[in-house]
């Protein structure tokens, strides 16, 4: 048997028998007009037995490889033979000697009646997925024709697309697009044609129309005018007065008109540009062009490196962009377009037309009213059907309107980016100047013929300079490093070849700049080139695949005049061959120099009459006769002697010492010059008797070369730095310098004047951006610089260097001003705000400093710790900020994480984790880059590791907006104009410019032969910068922003900075901690930096109270514990009370039988508990409950688990609570937000006071040895609290200690008191501070752990520590107490580690005896660990899931259960005790379903070797694990995507598993194969597979067992299979309907639509029930024999899981209020049950029916039905 994975169709067969066809859609359930179900055929095919009816069978699917790059689907189909294609009325093939092959003509008057068709039937589909549609037509003279398209959507909503000359308008439904087409004459101009047709009336074709290629991009039309998105072409219809061509799908854009030449030497594939395929091209004569003769229409084309357009949202309405002549026009309201234009040929005058208008343009307040305006401006006449194009001296600002009226430039941009979906002008920037030179080499520099300019490479460019205006020229076209270079005698011609694999070389038109030809070189390792005196012959050396030098060359006679290089030949040689120069005399002699012997020879000569000169590293000069094949003399160069003047001289080699290195030569008519390894370029006489002149360098000289004029020596150097020496005036220049590596990042001072780099090179350099030339040079031993940042005013630049110290330098005075050491690591950010006024610099360690600067000096402020991704790269753009200067972002504390900051304080006000914004993805996405939007937007992008631009509101965190896929790989660097108008990307070797407002129009730029490090604009938006292998500097030739009005809002002008500015808002700051007296301090909103602060998880369900009533169900157990609570677990070891938090109940267990109790009160996620002293009172706190505007706070009796009290005080949550000794009182804080704190009297638990707090608090605690005291920790200090009672009255006197000057800017997290008078506190840095508590002072410190230390427990002379190293900590501090007398001299050295353990998670939670030998800790992995520090172990207590619960099932024989999460973890529980049994794990996966092996027919009970579970992951694998051997037996890869559905056959032979694509497969578990694969569901996600023994044979199907699939869309297929005869056949095809626009509100509690779900009625046969989203809110009882809905079961709301009892009549039912259903069927009042905190996405019943599991997140819940 075989099945094709993804057609739709699966051929399933048995033997030798004969195989059963089934289609992709059957017999569905619609709903009629009048509300009834009822049976309707659907789109899909039919079975065999139909086939033999006459009914036409599924066409064969093709497959996607034959399908690129394209599909002639005339050819393919064999349309001649009609047997896969269908033909009515007059259709005839006929031979068409112009168009040189066979053409269709298809006439008539009736459309229904003359048509050529595919496929034949139209309930079959072509299946064709091709971007693009290619119509290759013409029209019949003075006739109407008519194209029918049915394309189908990814929701398998069939869509006809339709377009004629007989349709007056544009009209539209949800399954039909009908376009009207305006023909247009080949004899008649475009003004006569724009006059007659007006807006374009369509009408009979003209006598004269011409052949044309019609070009549709079918998923931009859909996704523009229906908003779906687009599967496939299902069929095409061509309907009379046609002839055609040919038909084709492609993903390629071809292009008419361009050669293979002409698209393989601009490199247009770069661009996504193909040349048109042979069998689509129309024939053109010879001197004659394309679009003179034929027409060319694109409709909905955008670029073709862009993604199809996203579908639009409702309500929008967007410009229908085209691209070239001929396009369809676009109206500027959403009832007029579609009309699609024929024009003959190019016409290129309407556009500077439109420049030169003088209608006045009104102004542009807004986005949307400069878009009307802009089609008010430009009305639609038929002027547009010709191609809109814009000259380059336009395109360069050249007299260009848009330059002295920028409402014309906008409303420009508007209507052009409508009418091509691209950016004006093409290109939007131009490459201006390149700071760098080499790259692969450095000894390859050139003199023009006329000794004007110098030729030189820059890695892939090929730069041109100008020595008298410095202008710069470029040759772009190499994809690597240029390698070598070489320049025809003639100076026409210029030679190139790249480094690398692919071993290209190019030869130039040097005046023009074009490229002559491209050609493959056959050398990888290139090392020189060289032409003839003639310029007829091209020779090379280098390496070839093998590493053999191989010398070649080629025949560039014929370049010149339209031919090719060819080869004349090749040779391989043992010589190490370093360069090689062509006689001038002879194009047949060639004069080679390299390793012979102990002779290496660098070759750089110009010949000289007959002769050549050869250098040598040793130092010699070699005169070698060409003719004669001899050495005529050889001279070295010696060090000079001590006796002369310290010039060294030539003399002739007699043996001695090794003279100095020669590295080139070069020759004149007059003088001869070397370059040297000792950085001199020397002047020589001829004979070399003396040298005339030197020149030093700072670096090795690697290249010399005199100009043909004699009068200036170039020379460049191993340091990348390039000049001329002017032998007359004696006068050296530099013309270019270089980094010796790679830019890794820049900072732009003041108005973009000067620009600082830093680089690989571990240099620092400031650059003037007008002349190229560095001005300033940094290095510092034994360091290297990381980043750079100039002041936005000063002459100050600030460096970050890998020693993490940060350095301030002073330019104007060339001096070191200060620095700071702060980091220990490399600083990895650096960063001052726009205003000027402070300093910001992070390091790999992840720690954040604030600066400020006054007077430029710079102070210190506040430093974080862990705030700043250590995996989140460096670069000056690793901290931005707002152009306000408010707000601060980066990517931390993990790559994840972004995080927004007050900039001023560094006080958190938002944290956005982006790994969870795509809820489909499997994989987890990360932050790569952050960039802010304008001000008044208040817009945060963020660039992804999965090649994503996410556009966050920088105030919620919302995600405002997604583009994708922005570079094939991620985004390394990003900005934003500051207008707001363009974004700038870079990834990989490109750089991409957008449109900020429209996403999907962009521009892509090469240049750079490594990945781009950052862009940026200049601060006048006239020039962008790009860095990596060089500076790039690039002019931008967008239109300028457009002035607002007085009345509008605009950008201010950043502040000027003024001396005290810095210092005012540091003081307000302050100024929150000591409030006014009678004012109120303003609350914090920002989370502190510790994670003692409970933070509810994210809910989008809200609670609803359960009515009161009789109970079936009863919680029998809790499987979990909520790591996401803070001391949230208590213990006490006197009476053995122990109880945790679950969500929103409280667990109480005996630790010895391992019962649960179950407390159920609160309604939110419960954030903190603690016990009484004496053990007798439980408090819990949760969130606000049932709308209520304040926490509940719980006081629960320990004995009865009763309910006492609630209380309601804090707004937000409770951060922490604690008991006096007494257990009189009970005191309560509030979090971040609330930042009160409550005491309560445990007698009546009334309010006895209540005070505001400036700053947060994390922790309180009461003494120990006196009642009325008590303290907290917050920010930097400690608050000792004393209680004065004065008989009913309560008063808290206060005094608040800071943390000593030694810890800096630290949080205190936790507390806890110690012997007497001694106080412990933690910090967020590690540290542990003593402190005593009679002169409320801190005495002694000591470095506890790496990380935020937020649990402490002491007992008599030991203290207990927990971090979020996942590290608890047993110290001995008996030595304390005596250390207390000597204040704060006292060491901590007396302070001893005793054990130390590791666990699983942070540290949250933890209750010890009173010697600390053992106890109970809670980590946020959902785990409670026994301690015991006598033995040294830690034993799993209590364990859950931290992440989402996936599925849930039982074992056939009840004692145990399943769960999968997405943590990739299958776990098996043992139902009596809830204990963990066996864990499987699989890393960097989601465990998205599985499901338990039923037991074998007639075996009771389950043989334990039986016991299995399958479970389906992410990656679309199936794996098969043995419960009893505790290990995976088999791993299986059914799927390409995620698996979403698995269950086994009832006899547990077979394995069936869905996808998240629809895809439905049956495995063995035996043999491990894939047996059959269903795609039927294809598109939809699907969401149950279910399996039952069948119950009826009179169903009309072979074998014993019925099961089910149902998808997302909605849709049931019911199947019934013989898994023995290899039979699966579908039973009935079931569709439900639904709301066409589903509001949020129909949903509460869901961030989707709720699941379509099924399953087969146990206590009633034949019969299966149906819930999810639809016209009601309903269950449905469907019977599979009578074909129609038995019943239906209202529901208070869409449910999210169903389950129904195997042995009663009750079905289970889990809504998004939190709600658990048990409904009596088929009558009978039902019951709600509350105990989850958020969605019950799954309930399921045990086989018996007695149990019932369900899960809410990560808690899962197990019921029981005592009456069943």
């Amino acid at each position: 048997s075989a099945g094709v994975a993804g057609s739709g169709l699966d051929i399933i067969g048995a033997g030798g028998a004969q195989g059963l066809e089934v289609p992709g859609a059957f017999l569905g359930l619609e709903e009629r007009s009048n509300g009834v179900l009822s049976r309707t055929l659907g789109l899909g095919g039919v079975t065999r037995g139909a086939v033999g009816r006459g009914v036409p069978s599924p066409v064969t699917p093709v497959l996607a490889a034959w399908q690129r790059p394209y599909l002639n689907i005339f050819k393919h189909f064999r349309v001649e033979e009609w047997k896969r294609s269908a033909k009515e009325g007059d259709v005839a093939a006929l031979t068409d000697t112009r168009m040189k092959g066979t053409i269709y003509r298809i006439r008539g008057s009736n459309p229904a009646s003359s048509y050529l068709q595919l496929p034949r039937a139209g309930t079959q589909s072509l299946g064709l997925t091709g971007r693009y549609l290619y119509l290759l037509f013409r029209p019949l003279p003075r006739k109407h024709f008519l194209v029918h398209l049915d394309v189908t959507t990814e929701e398998n909503q069939v869509v006809r697309i339709s377009f004629s000359n007989l349709f007056k308008e544009f009209k539209s439904s949800s399954t039909w697009l009908q376009f009207p087409f305006v023909c247009g004459a080949a004899s008649e101009g475009t003004a006569r044609r724009g006059e007659e047709l007006g807006l374009g009336v369509p009408g009979a074709a003209p006598g004269d129309a011409r052949w044309t290629c019609l070009v549709l991009d079918l998923p931009s039309i859909l996704a523009l005018y229906l908003a779906r998105s687009y599967s496939h072409l299902r069929g095409v219809k061509l309907c009379c007065n046609l002839l055609v061509k040919n038909l084709c799908t492609s993903d390629l854009l071809f292009e008419p008109g361009v050669t293979l030449a002409r698209a393989r030497l601009g490199d247009l594939s770069c661009r996504g540009v193909a040349p048109m395929p042979r069998e689509l091209a129309f024939p053109v004569p010879k001197g004659q062009k394309w679009h003179d003769l034929y027409d060319y229409i694109r409709y909905g084309c955008s670029h073709p490196s862009a993604a199809p357009r996203a579908p639009r949202q409702p309500g929008l309405v967007e410009g229908v962009p085209a691209h070239g002549q001929g396009d369809f026009k676009v109206p500027s309201s959403p009832n007029q377009c579609g009309i699609v234009t024929v024009a003959p040929g190019h016409h290129w005058g309407w556009m500077a037309e439109l420049l030169n208008s003088e209608t006045p343009a009104p102004p542009a307040a807004s986005s949307d009213s400069a878009t009307l305006n802009a089609f008010k401006l430009f009305p639609l006449t038929g002027a547009t059907q010709s191609c809109l194009c814009v000259s380059e001296s336009q395109a360069l600002g050249q007299g260009c309107p848009w330059r002295e009226d920028p409402s014309l430039a906008l409303g420009m941009m508007v209507l052009s980016g409508f009418l091509f979906q691209g950016l004006v002008p093409d290109p939007i920037l131009k490459l201006r100047t390149i700071i760098g030179f080499g790259g692969c080499s450095t000894k390859w520099a050139l003199w023009t013929r006329d000794s004007t300019a110098v030729v030189y490479p820059c890695h892939a460019v090929i730069v041109a300079l100008l020595l008298q205006t410095g202008e710069q020229r470029f040759f772009l076209g190499h994809t690597d490093k240029v390698a070598a270079l070489a320049l025809s005698s003639s100076g026409s011609v210029l030679a190139s070849a790249q480094a690398g694999p692919r071993g290209l070389g190019r030869l130039w038109d040097f005046p023009t700049g074009t490229c002559l030809s491209l050609f493959k070189t056959h050398l990888h390792g290139l090392v020189s080139l060289s032409f003839s005196h003639s310029g007829a012959v091209l020779c090379g050396v280098g390496k070839d695949v093998h590493s053999k030098t191989m010398v070649v060359v080629w025949n560039t006679a014929q370049v010149t005049h339209g031919g090719g290089v060819t080869v004349l030949a090749k040779a391989h040689t043992d010589a190490d061959i370093q360069a090689m120069k062509i006689a001038f005399f002879d194009d047949t002699r060639y004069l080679l120099s390299g390793v012979y012997g102990k002779l290496l020879a660098l070759f750089k000569s110009l010949l000289f009459f007959s002769h050549s000169f050869v250098c040598s590293r040793s130092g010699h000069v070699l005169e070698v006769d060409c003719k004669d094949v001899c050495v005529r003399s050889a001279r070295c160069l010696l060090p000079a002697q001590p006796q002369e003047d310290g010039q060294e001289q030539a003399g002739n080699s007699s043996g001695g010492s090794p003279g100095i290195a020669i590295n080139s030569i070069s020759m004149s008519s007059s003088f001869c010059a070397t370059g040297s390894e000792d950085g001199y370029v020397r002047l020589w006489l001829l004979d070399f008797s003396a040298a005339v002149l030197e020149a030093e360098h700072e670096a090795s000289v690697s290249c010399v070369c005199i100009s043909p004029d004699g009068h200036k020596v170039l020379s460049t150097t191993a340091a990348g730095s390039l000049g001329y020496l002017d032998v007359q005036a004696r006068d050296y220049s530099t013309l270019m310098r270089s980094h010796g590596g790679s830019v890794l990042g820049f900072s732009l001072q003041g108005k973009g004047e000067h620009m600082a780099t830093v680089a690989q090179d571990s240099t620092i350099r400031v650059w003037d951006l007008a002349s190229r030339q560095q001005l300033y040079d940094f290095s510092a031993a034994e360091e290297t610089p990381c980043t750079v940042a100039f002041h936005p005013f000063w002459k100050m630049l600030a460096c970050g260097f890998d020693s993490g110290v940060v350095r301030i330098f002073n330019l104007a005075a060339s001096d070191l001003l200060l620095e700071h050491k702060q980091h220990r690591t490399a600083v990895t950010g650096l960063t001052f705000s726009p205003d000027g006024n402070l300093m910001f610099s992070s390091c790999l360690q992840g720690t954040l400093a604030l600066y400020r600067l006054v007077a430029q000096k710079i102070q210190v402020l506040r430093v974080l710790g862990n705030v700043v991704a250590r995996d989140g790269g460096s670069g000056v753009d690793t901290l931005v900020l707002s152009g306000d200067s408010r707000l601060l972002a980066f990517v931390g504390p993990s790559k994840y994480v972004v995080t927004v900051m007050e900039a001023c304080s560094l006080d958190e006000l938002l944290r956005v984790d982006i790994s969870i914004l795509d809820l489909h993805s499997t994989i987890l996405d990360s932050a790569v880059k952050v960039c802010f939007g304008p001000v008044p937007q208040g817009e945060l992008l963020v660039s992804t590791s999965s090649n994503k631009i996410l556009v966050l509101d920088a105030r919620t965190g919302r995600l405002v907006r997604e583009v994708s896929p922005v570079h094939k790989l991620s985004c390394s660097s990003l900005a934003l104009s500051k207008d707001g108008q363009y974004l700038l990307t870079a990834g990989d070797k490109v750089i991409k410019v957008w449109d900020y407002r429209m996403p999907a129009l962009s521009q892509v730029f090469i240049g750079h032969s490594e990945p781009v490090h950052q862009v940026a604009f200049t601060p006048d938006q006239e020039h962008i910068i790009s860095i990596g292998d060089a500076i790039f500097l690039w002019d931008f030739l967008a239109p300028p922003p457009v002035k607002s009005s007085p009345g509008s809002h605009s950008l201010a002008a950043a502040p000027k900075p003024f001396p005290g500015a810095a210092s005012h808002r540091y003081h307000f700051l302050l100024c929150v901690a000591e409030p006014r007296k009678g004012t109120r301090a303003p609350k914090c909103c920002v989370r502190p930096d510790s994670y003692r602060h409970f933070t509810p998880r994210f809910k989008a369900s809200v609670f609803l109270s359960p009515p009161a009533g009789s109970e079936v169900l009863k919680l029998k157990a809790v499987i979990g514990y909520n790591g996401n609570g803070r001391g949230n677990m208590v213990w006490n070891p006197d009476t053995g009370f122990f109880a945790y938090s679950c969500g929103c109940v409280i667990v109480v267990e005996d630790l010895h039988s391992g019962s649960q109790s179950h407390w159920l009160g609160h309604a939110e996620e419960i954030s903190t508990l603690t016990l009484s002293h004496h053990a007798q009172v439980l408090a819990s706190a949760s969130g606000q409950k049932d709308g209520d505007s304040h926490c509940q706070i719980c006081i629960w009796s320990t004995q009865d688990g009763a309910c006492t009290a609630e209380l309601f005080h804090h707004k937000t949550q409770v951060q922490a609570m604690a008991f006096s000794w007494d257990d009189r009182f009970l005191v309560t804080i509030g979090d971040y937000s609330d930042q009160t704190m409550a005491l309560w009297s445990t007698h009546t638990y009334e309010l006895v006071l209540s005070t505001c707090i400036s700053e947060p608090l994390h922790d309180v605690a009461f003494s120990p040895f006196s009642h009325q005291d008590l303290a907290c920790v917050g920010r930097g200090a400690v608050t000792f609290w004393v209680l004065e009672q004065q008989e009913a009255a309560v008063r808290l006197k206060v005094h608040r200690a800071p943390a000593p000057d030694v810890l800096g800017l630290v949080e205190l997290t936790s507390l806890c008191y110690g012997a007497e008078a001694l106080l412990y506190t933690g910090t967020n840095s590690g540290q542990i501070c003593v402190w005593d508590t009679e002169t409320n002072s801190c005495f002694m410190t000591w470095e506890a752990d790496e990380g935020e230390i937020g649990v402490l427990l002491c007992r008599h002379q030991r203290l207990l520590s927990g971090s979020n190293t996942k590290c608890i900590r047993l110290w001995s501090v008996g030595s304390v107490q005596e250390l207390r007398l000597k204040g704060p001299n006292a060491s901590s050295g007396s302070v001893l580690l005793e054990h130390e353990i590791t666990l699983d998670g942070t540290i949250v939670s933890a209750a010890f005896d009173d010697s600390l030998e053992m106890g109970i800790v809670g980590t946020t992995a959902g785990t409670l660990w026994y301690i015991n520090w006598l033995e040294s172990t830690s034993i799993r207590l209590i364990s859950g899931h931290k992440n989402k619960v996936t599925e849930v099932c039982f074992s056939p024989d009840e004692s145990h259960c399943a769960t999968c999460g997405e943590d990739g973890s299958v776990r098996i529980w043992a139902l009596g005790s809830t204990e963990l049994v066996v864990q499987f794990q699989v890393l960097n996966q989601s465990c998205q379903c599985l499901a338990w092996k039923p037991r074998p027919v007639g075996v009771w009970p389950c043989p334990s070797e039986s016991q299995h579970v399958v479970a389906g992951y992410s990656d679309g694998t199936v794996r098969v694990f043995s419960v009893s051997r505790t290990e995976m037996e088999l791993k299986m890869h059914p799927h390409a995507a995620a698996l979403t559905a698995v269950t086994y056959s009832t006899d547990g032979e077979m394995i069936l598993s869905g996808g998240k694509d629809g895809i439905v497969a049956v495995s063995s578990p035996r043999t491990g194969m894939t047996i059959h694969v269903l795609a039927d569901h294809k598109g939809s996600p699907i969401t149950v597979l279910q399996c039952t023994r069948k119950q009826y044979h009179e169903l009309g199907v072979e074998g014993g067992e019925l099961w089910l699939a149902a998808s997302s869309d909605r849709r049931v297929s019911v199947w019934g299979s013989d898994w023995l005869q290899d039979k699966c056949e579908l039973l009935d095809w079931l569709s439900f309907p639904a709301p066409a626009g589903p509001e949020v509100s129909v949903a509460p509690g869901l961030d989707s639509l709720p699941p379509s779900l099924a399953a087969f009625c146990p206590w009633e046969h034949g019969v299966l029930v149906y819930v999810g989203f639809g016209l009601q809110k309903e269950a449905l009882f469907y019977s599979l024999r009578k074909k129609q809905v038995l019943r239906k079961i209202s529901l208070p709301a869409f449910a999210t899981s169903l389950s129904l009892s195997p042995a009663a009549p009750f079905m289970a039912l889990g809504f998004g209020d939190r709600l658990l259903r048990l409904q009596p069927c088929p009558a009978g009042a039902p019951q709600d049950y509350a105990g989850h905190d958020d969605t019950v996405h799954l309930c399921r019943f045990a086989p018996s029916g007695r149990r019932l599991l369900t899960a809410s997140h990560s808690a899962v819940l197990v019921w029981e039905l005592p009456g069943a």
